[in-house]
């Protein structure tokens, strides 16, 4: 018996010595679980939030191409209204579920700030279906909608943790009022 009450010591550094390597390894396994959780969800946000712009921003190109066609836009490729509607529509039904995405995933703060740019590119859309041709007004609306861009991808940047980004403004030509004759 004293033999094995002399191993007891080493025998205990053993068990000690196993049990604390069992909890460092699933600690660490627990912490890279989380940190690789983390990144899958950040990387799905971000898919998210580019996919949620890429459909506002289809339905603000259309409506520059019609305002174009108004005399009121200088983008180069004009198109009319009638050519215009079923893109405008293919815009609103992508635009749709990848809003749902968006509630889902998005923070509150991008969320807010996605219904800012929305409401102003529908604007855009409203004004151009209405054949308005008030360059002030389109203006206003383009100017607007620029603001709710800009806050939408500021609030994904803090949102993702990314450093500041390009504002995307740079100055554009005016639209000439006065066609010109080909």
């Amino acid at each position: 018996m004293s033999v094995f009450l002399q191993q007891l010591p080493a025998l205990m550094g053993v068990v000690i010595g196993a049990l604390g390597s069992y909890v460092v390894v699933v600690r660490g396994d627990r912490m890279r679980f989380r940190r690789e959780q983390a990144a899958r969800w950040e990387e799905r946000r971000l898919a998210v939030y580019a996919d949620y712009a890429q459909s506002v921003k289809t339905t603000v190109t259309v409506t520059y191409r019609v305002a174009a066609a108004l005399g009121i836009d200088p983008h180069p490729d004009p198109l009319t209204l009638e050519e215009a509607k079923p893109l405008l529509a293919e815009a609103t039904s992508r635009r749709d579920p990848s809003g749902e995405a968006l509630l889902m995933l998005g923070s509150p703060a991008v969320v807010d700030r996605a219904r800012a740019w929305v409401v102003s590119a529908m604007d855009m859309e409203r004004f151009v279906r209405e054949e308005r041709r008030d360059p002030e007004v389109w203006r206003a609306l383009l100017e607007r909608q620029r603001d709710g861009r800009e806050g939408y991808y500021t609030a994904v940047r803090e949102d993702l943790g990314l450093p500041p980004g390009h504002s995307a403004r740079w100055p554009l030509p005016a639209a000439d009022p006065v066609p010109r004759q080909r």
